[in-house]
């Protein structure tokens, strides 16, 4: 049994919020709550020597403020994953990292060319990677679902063509999954 509860549209727009977690998310993003920390990541295209340096920098700097262990690897899948994408499927794009008091809110944002259909691409196993891609080892389509299991809320904006804005949060107090 799942426990989350998911939006989908054919408007390019993606919600999956972790079940009794409604309000909660609801709450920040009507009026989100100015950040303790931001860091900035800046993600290239195809560089995959870079990819995946934003994410361990959250992930050191979270272990350094003494997150849970387990809300810890949630965040450093989820993250790393996301910036795997933008790496792989964008001409580029930005890593920004808000980290509150008692949740991280991490916004991946693009320079394109969008997500043509993301009920299709949150399918495990559904991948649009080219062959560069899919021979540096990446591209197998468990990048969007890894993320939607380990955020608490998932949220995507896409438009083929267009840019596309992927952002999660995750809550330190380490709710059973």
């Amino acid at each position: 049994m799942q426990d989350f509860a998911a939006v989908r549209s054919e408007m390019g727009e993606f919600w999956n919020i972790r079940s009794g977690l409604e309000e909660s998310v609801k709450g920040f993003f009507s009026a989100p709550p100015e950040a303790d920390v931001v860091l900035e990541s800046l993600i290239p295209e195809k560089d995959f020597n870079t990819a995946g340096k934003g994410s361990a920098e959250v992930k050191n700097l979270l272990k350094r403020l003494g997150v849970d262990p387990e809300v810890l690897r949630r965040v450093a899948v989820a993250a790393y994953e996301a910036e795997i994408n933008v790496a792989a499927h964008s001409r580029g794009g930005m890593m920004d990292s808000y980290i509150h008091s008692d949740l991280i809110h991490v916004v991946f944002r693009d320079k394109g060319p969008g997500i043509a259909d993301i009920a299709q691409a949150m399918v495990p196993g559904f991948s649009t990677a080219d062959d560069m891609v899919r021979e540096m080892g990446f591209g197998a389509g468990l990048g969007l679902p890894n993320i939607q299991k380990n955020a608490d809320a998932l949220h995507i904006t896409s438009s083929a063509g267009g840019s596309t804005v992927l952002e999660f949060l995750i809550y330190f107090a380490n709710n059973e999954r």
